[in-house]
């Protein structure tokens, strides 16, 4: 089957055509622009994917050298996501559907970021942990197959990649900060500057706004403001800051790799881009033995390929959906496929 997707949750327009699970096609336009304002601006977003949609997706045709008639399914981001951006690619989608006559699949985006490893080579094995962490989620889940996904733990206030984003915002980097922040990191060895984090009530559950709020008191109390930190300090600030949150994270995933019985482990989401958090992930594959899979680069980052794949899989699995299936700007149980607590 020739799979179309498209993804435009927030600030990536994307399309994607697969030959069954097989990526032809993959193009990603980013709009850089947000960079001027310190972050996504929902407006400017939903009217860029305007502009990029069609475009891409003949770009994306040419590339898989096919025509539009040759499409089988047709797939798209229905949510969580900014829901202007998010109605650009769903209504697109259902035209194309409508039109062409062609089955229409709806797919949840940290669904898509869940089964993105199914895109590499070496795939996750059922049951399989994964920690899906992005700017709008940090998820530690249980998947057991292709309609059952159990959630381990969640974040209780911000998500990894949107602490990354204020803490660098603190320190005077620009948007997006993550990359920023992984950067500085990177030149320091050791600091004496250490950051708590919160433990929360369920053992699986995150929590990274006190840890940002710890950083934010630092800079007060040294500083009195980011204009007057020295470089270098700025480097310890974030290699702290980053130490203390992938702990968080790794915490979590020794407990749930101690109580669950698992064939593989996966990485995946914006955040598993981040040279750190997968420098660990392989330390404790290599430790504990297991399977890991992590996207390569351009999967971990807001694609239309996880979108086709994971809605064609969801097609295999005999699920049907109409027109009526609207977009869906907050993560919640109704929205996963089967989903179990």
């Amino acid at each position: 089957m020739k799979v179309l997707g498209i993804e435009s949750s927030c600030d990536e327009t994307s399309v994607s055509i697969l030959e069954n699970e097989k990526v032809i096609s993959n193009l990603i336009s980013s709009q850089a622009f947000h960079v001027e304002y310190g972050g996504v601006v929902p407006e400017l977003s939903s009217r860029a994917h305007l502009q990029m949609v069609a475009p891409l997706l003949k770009d994306a045709l040419k590339e898989a050298q096919i025509g539009i008639k040759d499409i089988d399914l047709i797939c798209s981001t229905a949510g969580p996501g900014l829901i202007g951006a998010l109605l650009v690619g769903l209504t697109f989608a259902k035209g194309l559907s409508f039109s062409l006559n062609k089955p229409f699949i709806p797919v949840n985006h940290v669904e898509g970021h869940t089964f993105s490893g199914f895109l590499m080579d070496n795939k996750p094995e059922f049951p399989f942990l994964c920690l899906a962490v992005s700017g709008g989620h940090t998820l530690l889940l249980l998947v057991k197959g292709d309609a059952e996904i159990v959630k381990l733990g969640t974040t209780i206030d911000d998500a990894a990649g949107e602490a990354f984003d204020k803490t660098a915002k603190m320190l005077g980097f620009k948007y997006p900060g993550g990359p920023m922040i992984s950067e500085a990191a990177a030149k320091v060895i050791s600091t004496d500057i250490h950051f708590p984090v919160a433990r929360c009530k369920n053992e699986f559950d995150f929590s990274f706004s006190g840890l940002k709020t710890s950083v934010l008191r630092f800079i007060q109390k040294e500083y009195d403001s980011k204009e007057n930190i020295p470089e270098e300090v700025k480097n310890q600030i974030a290699h702290a800051f980053q130490d203390a949150l992938i702990d968080a994270l790794m915490r979590n995933v020794n407990k749930a790799l101690n109580q669950f019985k698992v064939k593989s482990i996966s990485l995946v989401g914006g955040v598993a881009a981040n040279l750190s958090l997968r420098n660990e992930f392989q330390n404790v594959s290599s430790k504990k033995k297991i399977p890991l899979v992590i996207p390569s680069f351009e999967y971990c980052s807001d694609n239309a390929a996880m979108i086709a794949l994971r809605g064609f899989r969801i097609f295999k699995s005999g699920q049907k959906f109409d027109y009526n299936f609207n977009a869906y700007a907050s993560l919640s149980t109704d929205n996963f496929i089967n989903y179990h607590k």
